[in-house]
């Protein structure tokens, strides 16, 4: 059964400013996690996903494991602000969920607590390299395939990821400073509303229109005070189109009709 939200619970391209590529605008140190209203059916599919195909969903390079320990860090002191409550190793989740946080396994210790994924990039020459991640809901893409590589090599199927794009994300990621992160969020076409949807560069992509299902992706950006770490978090929401509010209903035949011209 599918873990729709009741309603996008962000929607930033709705003002031109959030529609520009690649359209990330500071945000708040204390908005940075996020708790919503999907929070008890998609942790339910998180931890199965974690139970039963840990190798698909986690993935952690030696060079990664210091940046993954301390984002572990970074997300317990901000968890009581969204409904946890810790009792010296032990997390109760706001699904009332209990758990003992593990420190020997960061990332698969995230997996069970918030509903994002997390993706740790460190700088590994001119770029930042993906050393890990807990990536439970993927969108049409594979850790295993991105593990290890560079941002640029990341979005090779990504047709507006090109050099002079690769770079102004790159010198954003060097700029970055811990105490102001960034976010955007896209949307997204599609047929199936499964949360976990990974695909193989190697596979024929999906193309439809008026697809019945929308799905965006909060993306959050955070640098690590210690390791100078960049870690970018996921947080997804699946509506079925008729959700969209009036305003983003609106915002969003914008946006197709431009597309739209573009490829006539």
């Amino acid at each position: 059964m599918p873990v729709l939200h009741p309603a996008l619970p962000y929607a930033p391209w709705t003002r031109p400013a959030g529609r520009r590529l690649p359209g990330v605008m500071p945000l708040a140190r204390a908005d940075w996690l996020m708790v919503d209203a999907a929070y008890a059916p998609q942790m339910a599919e998180r931890r199965k996903l974690l139970a039963e195909r840990p190798a698909d969903v986690l993935g952690l390079l030696p060079e990664g494991q210091e940046a993954a320990a301390e984002v572990l860090e970074e997300v317990m002191r901000d968890l009581p602000e969204h409904g946890f409550a810790l009792e010296g190793a032990r997390v109760t989740c706001p699904d009332g969920f209990t758990m003992e946080i593990d420190p020997t396994r960061p990332l698969w210790t995230l997996g069970h607590l918030l509903q994002a994924d997390f993706c740790l990039l460190q700088k590994q020459g001119a770029e930042h390299v993906l050393t890990g991640a807990v990536l439970c809901f993927p969108s049409s893409w594979t850790l295993a395939e991105k593990l290890g590589k560079p941002m640029i090599r990341i979005h090779k199927p990504v047709e507006s990821y090109d050099g002079q794009m690769g770079a102004r994300v790159q010198r954003m990621f060097d700029l970055m400073r811990p105490e102001q992160p960034l976010w955007r969020a896209n949307l997204l076409d599609y047929v199936d509303p499964a949360l976990f949807q990974p695909r193989s560069e190697r596979a024929p992509k999906q193309r439809s229109r008026e697809s019945a299902y929308l799905r965006s992706e909060r993306q959050c950006l955070l640098k690590l005070p210690r390791s100078g770490a960049v870690v970018f978090s996921i947080h997804t929401a699946v509506i079925p189109r008729d959700r969209l509010t009036p305003e983003q209903a609106a915002a969003l035949r914008e946006i197709e009709a431009g597309s739209a011209q573009a490829g006539s």
